[in-house]
């Protein structure tokens, strides 16, 4: 097995391994991609105070999010399609996070279905809603994640519509791939990848195929998907999933202080401050770096995670010592996943945790509840000099 010390070493595995188009859809941002670049960028210009002769036995990175405990401030992030990066992608992931004391999201648009991955796991997991137009299967598909046990329904608020990305159309990205001449050529190159599909137990969109009145296969799939994201969806429509959930709400897609405070006001337990990983509005500014405005309006009000850019546990450290209560990591998880599968995102969330523990001993502090703008260094112009 190679030596995986950071989660680069997973990413290029994972380059090698998986299919170009599920590569390319992990892989980039809409447009071009300067909010994608920024998002992890931005992290590069944070920088750490060290300090020296502190005691730094004893230290602990265990916290809570949204009142749940966990191993470290970090959850995995709802991703579309992570079935296609391995097989049973979303079951091996969410083992992963439950055996390392992690919170795992299932996305709406997963491979693995909500019934899947709560039948092959034991704790809990967080569930992520696209709302649709079709409101009798977000009924549906709200009151399945609570019949599974669901700890959190996380609403995506940034995807009303879908942003251009241009690698996706250039790949004509499905699931499963659709065999085209440069399909098949690149995924002969795959075969490792190609036998474990062949055993999955869905190569499909799990939470919709077989829920949805008319659809049968991908191309009507992609049709519906296409035509059902809810472009209409507001902060009423928000209050109503609320109280159709009843539960834990997470409100993820949050990059403006304004929408901070709306978020706040209908009652979320949390917010993820997040442009989507760079995947929806290019041009819009690094997660990071809205992180500091965000916490100025709303951190006394309601509970702040982050994502979006991070690839470390020294990325994880600089958004909790700016104020998040918690992080997400996706790109990061699904290196490890299609590098080596559950065993990959374990050593994925292993290399974050040393990163994470390592560096908040040489900052002079013993737990992650202590980090504190006193441990970073931030240029004076970090939130940047806009003019509105």
């Amino acid at each position: 097995m190679p030596v995986i010390t950071n989660i680069q070493d997973l990413k290029r595995i994972y380059e090698r391994r998986v299919p170009r188009m599920f590569y390319d859809y992990a892989e980039s941002g809409s447009w071009s991609e300067q909010t994608f670049r920024d998002n992890t960028s931005d992290f590069d210009q944070i920088r750490l105070r060290q300090r020296v002769a502190v005691d730094m036995a004893g230290r602990s990175t265990a916290s809570q999010m949204i009142g749940q405990d966990v191993a470290m401030p970090v959850a995995l992030a709802p991703v579309g399609l992570t079935g296609m990066q391995h097989a049973d992608g979303e079951i091996k992931a969410a083992r992963a996070a439950a055996a390392f004391g992690v919170p795992f999201t299932l996305s709406t648009m997963s491979i693995n279905s909500i019934e899947d991955v709560a039948e092959a796991t034991d704790t809990p997991f967080w569930f992520q809603l696209y709302t649709m137009k079709d409101m009798d299967y977000t009924q549906r598909l709200i009151q399945r994640a609570k019949d599974a046990g669901c700890s959190a329904l996380v609403i995506t608020l940034d995807l009303q519509i879908l942003g251009q990305r241009h690698k996706d159309l250039k790949n004509g990205l499905s699931a499963p791939p659709k065999l085209t001449p440069k399909t098949i050529a690149n995924l002969a190159t795959k075969w490792r990848w190609g036998i474990e599909m062949l055993g999955a137990k869905r190569r499909e969109f799990g939470n919709i195929v077989g829920h949805v009145d008319g659809i049968s296969d991908t191309s009507s799939l992609g049709a519906w998907t296409a035509e059902q994201f809810d472009p209409t969806l507001d902060w009423g429509k928000v209050e109503r999933l609320m109280d159709m959930w009843g539960g834990k709400v997470i409100l993820k897609g949050i990059l403006d202080a304004e929408d901070a405070k709306m978020a706040a006001q209908v009652g979320a337990d949390a917010i993820v401050v997040s442009n989507h990983g760079g995947r929806q509005l290019d041009g819009a500014l690094s997660s990071i770096r809205m992180l500091p405005a965000i916490m100025d309006a709303v951190g006394d009000q309601v509970e702040v995670h982050l994502d979006s850019g991070i690839r470390s546990g020294q990325d994880v450290l600089k958004a909790l010592a700016l104020g998040a209560t918690g992080t997400m990591v996706g790109r990061a998880f699904v290196y490890g996943l299609g590098a080596m599968g559950q065993t990959g995102v374990t050593r994925a969330l292993e290399v974050i945790h040393k990163e994470l523990d390592t560096t908040m001993a040489l900052c002079g502090e013993k737990n992650v509840a202590n980090l504190g703008r006193h441990n970073l260094l931030v240029p004076q112009d970090f939130g940047g000099l806009w003019q509105g």
